[in-house]
């Protein structure tokens, strides 16, 4: 193994390390990264980095002292590598890839902050190599949506000796995604989930970049039943490096929330989350209205349009729907036609182009469409879906949007306006159409308990920002005290016409026919 000569030290400046971000770098923090190695080091004489980076894993072993210990890291990108600093005999480090040509051994301890690259930057070719070497590992089949990070977790556990020791610092997505159930599965039943870390907002290992990190600590050994949760809560406190240092017997911290969590509670709610009772819920939103995704375009530039494009274009108001795409164009928790207009003089988009495909169409449009032909726009994976390719999607109008991605609190918005919602927003209807039923349900959705629990159903990101899916929206958990307050139990129509009682347990509501609303 070649040893690499030091340059420099590891960056502490913001700029340096988002240059580095299409590589999904990001240096792990001193106080992290001794804690990590506290949990790998003892009683081991090699620790292993797949993922070394500029030595953030190895700084720390100097620093705890640990100098009868041999560092061993790889590392796809050699710049970074010539710019370490790897500075003892008992440090080597190589130019390798991990994933397609990982060491030949086992390790007693693997610690990492691997590559987080998001599914959706993986190219087709790779993504598809990855799902193979995660399924001959796992024997499972890992959804596509996982990013590269998870299979660096995988093939690390692939390598680790028995009753040897791993600490990952992920994102939080890895708990939370849609291969998430799988993973820990497999994960549960062949290893020993000893600790998991999260962090508060304000102690984040990465300020200003959108992802939640999460420190899992994991033995090659029997699996337990119970794992040591912690929520950090200050940053740089050596609070703990001292709670991990002791075996996890030490739990009184100032810094630290510590609770012996149930394993199987904490894979069905998500480790990233805290503790909860599943059977505390006896209402959740799919109850009170139906959840879809707004329109996806397929291309934003040439569908969504301003007043500006409109009239220079000439487009007919009879193939345009009002629209809104940013979570930013409805920053209040109503949207009114006032918002909407003050958004066109603003030039922003709030126009969509929608054509049913059986028109008969002015030339105006013609030489439009011509446009999106030269732009290629009839070769792009979601539009070439459709016949003919410039055939929008069709949703009703609905009376409340869900905020898709966001860290505010109002995250409900009353569409008075009357617009239909891009993919930035999630279209809610509400099982009743008559005003008083539309703003009580909104008004439940926007109390603090309710959204309280949106970080059950959602992927936490950096700063408090949480991403719901529809599916996952719709299982949103209502309080019953709020459910009580708003009057949210009605008797209701159903598809025959006829009069229902609101049912418990819960009845779960599809998408109601048309006219078959209460009213």
């Amino acid at each position: 193994m070649e040893k690499i000569k030091p340059h420099q030290k590891l960056p502490t400046n913001w700029e340096e390390r988002e240059a580095l971000r299409d590589k999904g770098q990001f240096w792990t923090p001193s106080w992290v990264a001794e804690a990590m190695i506290s949990y790998v080091a003892n009683g081991n004489d090699l620790i292993f980095d797949p993922a070394t980076g500029r030595g953030a894993f190895y700084e720390a072993l100097l620093k705890l002292n640990k100098k009868n210990i041999t560092f061993f890291g790889t590392d796809i990108d050699p710049d970074v590598l010539s710019d370490a600093i790897y500075n003892n005999d008992k440090c080597f480090v190589e130019n390798r890839d991990f994933i397609k040509t990982p060491p030949t051994r086992r390790f007693n301890a693997i610690v990492a902050n691997p590559p987080y690259i998001r599914h959706h930057r993986i190219e087709k070719e790779t993504k598809s190599y990855l799902k193979k070497i995660a399924s001959a590992i796992t024997g499972i089949s890992i959804d596509g949506r996982a990013g590269y990070h998870v299979y660096f977790l995988i093939q690390a556990l692939n390598l680790l000796e028995t009753n040897g020791k791993l600490a990952f610092i992920m994102p939080a997505d890895t708990c939370e995604g849609k291969f998430a159930k799988n993973l820990w599965k497999w994960i549960s039943e062949k290893f020993c989930i000893e600790c998991v870390i999260t962090f508060d907002e304000r102690a984040t290992p990465f300020p200003n970049v959108d992802t939640n990190a999460m420190v899992f600590m994991i033995k090659n050994a029997k699996p337990q039943q119970t794992l040591q949760w912690v929520k950090v809560n200050e940053a740089y406190s050596a609070d703990l490096l001292h709670f991990i240092s002791s075996d996890f017997k030490l739990n009184e911290f100032s810094s630290l929330e510590i609770i012996s969590r149930r394993l199987k509670e904490g894979l069905a709610t998500g480790l990233s989350r805290p503790v909860q009772n599943h059977n505390g819920f006896k209402f959740h939103l799919n109850d009170f209205a139906n959840v879809m995704r707004g329109i996806a375009t397929g291309s934003n530039e040439f569908f969504f349009l301003t007043g500006n494009q409109v009239k220079e274009l000439k487009i007919p108001r009879e193939f345009l729907k009002r629209a809104v795409g940013r979570t930013k164009d409805a920053p209040k928790s109503v949207l009114t036609i006032d918002d909407v207009e003050k958004l066109d003089r603003q030039n922003r988009p709030t126009y969509l182009l929608s054509i049913n495909g059986e028109e008969n169409y002015p030339k105006s449009v013609k030489d439009y469409l011509k446009v999106g032909e030269e732009m290629e726009l009839p070769s792009r994976s979601l539009i070439q879906q459709r016949k003919p390719w410039y055939k929008m999607e069709q949703r009703k109008v609905p009376s409340l949007l869900f905020a898709y991605l966001g860290r505010r609190n109002t995250r409900f918005i009353k569409n008075e306006a009357g617009v239909l919602p891009l993919t930035g927003f999630l279209c809610v209807y509400p099982i009743y159409d008559d005003y008083e039923y539309v703003d009580n349900l909104w008004k439940a959705l926007n109390h603090p308990d309710t959204l309280e629990n949106l970080k059950l159903v959602g992927k936490s990101y950096g700063s408090g920002a949480i991403k719901v899916e529809p599916g996952n929206l719709n299982k949103l958990p209502v309080p019953e005290h709020i459910v009580n307050q708003f009057s949210l139990k009605r008797p209701y129509k159903n598809a025959d016409g006829q009069l229902e009682i609101f049912r418990e347990p819960k009845k779960k509501y599809t998408s109601p026919k048309k006219g078959t609303k209460g009213k």
